[in-house]
């Protein structure tokens, strides 16, 4: 496996004595506006502070200092650098530099002026984005994020950041299983970039699901259904780090779903027997050690099962291609939030009418009871207790069935309009700059699967599309109610510059990238984890739809009309990998000149949105995918778009990995967006050279 190692060069303006000469055609003595004064010294100004050896050296700005005190920038053509003594021109890797300390000069016309530079290691991750030939349950120690679903993250006493998943890998490697904790296994890591396998919460279905499924079967006049008749499924859990009665623990909710028919019981894998499939239930485990496998976990039961409001009776389905749903409100999907008043809340939901909320007992886990009529602002009392799943009218397409608040089983808080089967699920729930921001999973989990997040500024809602359109009481269809939700924060997409034959795979692109994990590092930065799926065909394996990598990006807060202050959360195009800060952080004008990959992150079910050719000008012009001009504020890294036609753009620049390159190297990349489009912009750098 190619090993790339990067150096990182961080430059501290100083003094230095370094010999090189160079003569300049231009007359030192002549301003451009023709008069005359003549030059005292050469400075240079920027707070470029950080280079990787694989970057092409670029300088910071320089400019000429005249005896009347005024300054003048000079072209780096015209001046000559010079790195411990070699000459270094603007676009030369620095790739010979070694770990230490050296001198920049620069000089021009006679003059000259130095800084320092303090070289430290940094190494670009290498791990195998096309994992294939890794894939065997026998190389797990080898997976890193290879075979990640679903995921949820926190971060432990213990310094890690553990995950924890959908029952999914390549192959169902997990089926050969033999260590304990076979359902919904994990990963741990210190840096967010490598990461070990750990065990699940269980090795089997807990006993209870089987008697709270038989116990509304027997309701519902059903003949029960034994353990080893029920197909079961290990989907999508929500795990926080929490405090509760003086005691440090995770808490983690999960789902499990039951793929029999209602009518006879019989698993889905034989005839289709008339009738929907069962419902699913939300459990709830806790452990004070997230790496010990099944025995370190404590189960505290059933929280919630899958309702419907049309009774006891309306599971008929006149085929499998009816998508009529019996069940109102699916129980799967949990996102488990804590607010800033330590009230404790899950919300839940998956293609069937929308997300729910509930409250939670902190001390149980389990649905709270609340005091008083406010169920937001009340005290918890204890554990509410749950009524029938159903409403016992068996009310068909209430637009609020409010038997089911009643019951417990929660408050609609987003709703795609009056369809009962909306493509959307995966809700995670975040508050940041006093909005409550809720991601969710958008279309089909293969190809079209992408993320997108709506705000409000109380946890019931209601929820809003950045453009104002209202998703909460949305049951008019009559704005926004499709797929088209803005913003978008992930869609199926591709770089046009992937180095092909490298064995990364990322020259592919990436669809599928949702149902994602927000969690912070305690700091204040945000990141979003989900999976990522490679194309169908990739490298001829007809099967490469199913190769599912996670992938960490880093959240970055871009306003909603160009320089404003209203922020949204947006994500990076490139992968986190841990690159220092003081380096992912140091950006100056001078280091966006040049050629970059530019995307249209625009809509477009089961497509990739690919990249084009974008160049930004030192005179502040582009071409390409954009025409007109563009700025930079240094200050909050926002560099503006504003095109001949149209609405300025603010986009948030960052540095990362350019993970399609061979050998992988740090870039530059943006993310961003605009009220009054229907697309966001991403963006990387693939080379600081302007032809």
């Amino acid at each position: 496996m190619h090993k790339a190692t990067i150096w990182l060069s961080k430059i501290i303006l100083l003094g230095a004595e370094l010999s090189l000469f160079f003569s300049c055609a231009e007359d030192a003595t002549e301003k451009s506006d023709g008069s005359s004064s003549a030059i005292s010294s050469i400075t240079v100004a920027g707070s470029r502070t950080v280079f990787a050896s694989s970057d092409s050296f670029s300088s910071n700005g320089v400019y000429a200092v005249y005896s009347d005190g005024t300054k003048k920038s000079l072209s780096a053509s015209l001046c000559s650098f010079s790195i411990d003594g070699a000459s270094y021109k603007t676009g030369t890797a620095l790739s010979s530099l070694a770990e230490g300390e050296y001198a920049v000069k620069v000089t021009y016309s006679g003059f000259s002026t130095a800084y320092k530079i303090t070289v430290s290691s940094y190494t670009a991750p290498t791990y195998l984005d096309n994992y294939v030939s890794i894939s065997s349950w026998a190389n797990k120690s080898k997976w890193n994020l290879a075979n990640t679903h679903d995921p949820t993250v926190f971060k432990w006493t213990d310094g890690y950041y553990y995950m924890f998943g959908t029952d999914a890998s390549y192959g169902n490697a997990h089926e050969k299983s033999t260590t304990p904790g076979l359902h919904f296994q994990g990963k741990r890591s210190k840096n967010l970039v490598d990461w070990e396998w750990v065990p699940g919460i269980m090795d089997e279905a807990p006993d209870w699901v089987v008697e709270k499924l038989n116990e509304y079967r027997s309701a519902q006049g059903l003949s029960s259904i034994s353990k080893s008749e029920i197909s079961f499924g290990f989907w999508a859990p929500t795990a926080r780090k929490i405090t509760v009665d003086g005691v440090t623990k995770v808490r983690l909710y999960y789902s499990i779903v039951v793929d029999n028919y209602i009518k006879t019981g019989a698993k889905t894998s034989t005839a289709f027997d008339g009738s929907w499939t069962e419902r699913a239930f939300i459990g709830c485990a806790e452990t004070i050690n997230p790496n010990g496998g099944e025995s370190s976990w404590t189960d505290l039961g059933f929280v919630v099962c899958s309702s419907s409001d049309r009774g006891k009776d309306g599971y008929s389905r006149s085929s499998t291609n009816d998508w009529d749903a019996y069940f109102y409100f699916n129980a799967i999907d949990p996102s488990y939030f804590i607010d800033d008043d330590d009230s404790h809340w899950l919300v839940y939901g998956s293609w069937h009418s929308g997300f729910a909320l509930v409250r939670i007992n902190p001390s149980t886990g389990k649905v709270a009871a609340v005091d008083g009529d406010d169920y937001l602002t009340g005290n918890v009392t204890g554990d509410f207790e749950m009524g029938e799943p159903w409403s016992p009218s068996g009310t068909k397409d209430s637009p609020v069935p409010s038997e089911l608040i009643s019951q417990g089983y929660g408050t609609r808080i987003f709703s795609r309009g009056t369809s009962r089967w909306q493509p959307s699920e995966g809700p995670e729930l975040i508050k940041e700059n006093g909005y409550y921001y809720l991601f969710f999973a958008n279309d089909a989990l293969d190809i079209p699967y992408q993320t997108r997040v709506v705000r409000a500024t109380k946890i019931q809602g209601p929820y809003y599309a950045i453009d104002g359109s209202e998703m909460t009481n949305d049951v008019d269809g009559k704005k926004n109610a499709s797929t088209n939700i803005f913003p978008i924060v992930t869609h199926p997409y591709k770089f046009s510059d992937e180095e092909t034959g490298s064995g990364y795979g990322s020259c592919y692109g990436w669809v599928g990238i949702s149902h994602c994990a927000i969690f912070d590092d305690g700091d204040g930065n945000y990141f979003y984890m989900s999976q990522q799926r490679l194309p169908a065909n990739v490298a001829g394996n007809a099967y490469s739809n199913a190769i599912m990598l996670g992938g960490v990006r880093k959240i970055v807060w871009s306003p909603s009309v160009s320089n404003g202050t209203d922020l949204w959360p947006m994500v990076l195009p490139e992968r986190y990998a841990a690159i220092p800060d003081d380096y992912a952080d140091s950006i100056s004008e001078e280091d966006l000149y040049g050629q970059w990959q530019h995307i249209n992150l625009a809509y477009s079910y089961g497509n990739m949105d690919e990249a084009s050719d974008l160049t930004l000008y030192s005179d502040k012009t582009m071409s390409g995918a954009l025409s007109g001009t563009w700025s930079f504020d240094e200050k909050n890294q926002l560099l503006t778009f504003v095109p001949s036609k149209g609405s300025s753009v603010s986009v948030k620049v960052c540095r990362e990995v350019n993970w399609e390159a061979f050998p992988r190297e740090p870039t530059l990349v943006y993310a961003g967006t605009h009220k009054s489009l229907s697309k966001t912009y991403w963006g990387k750098q693939v080379s600081n050279i302007v032809e």
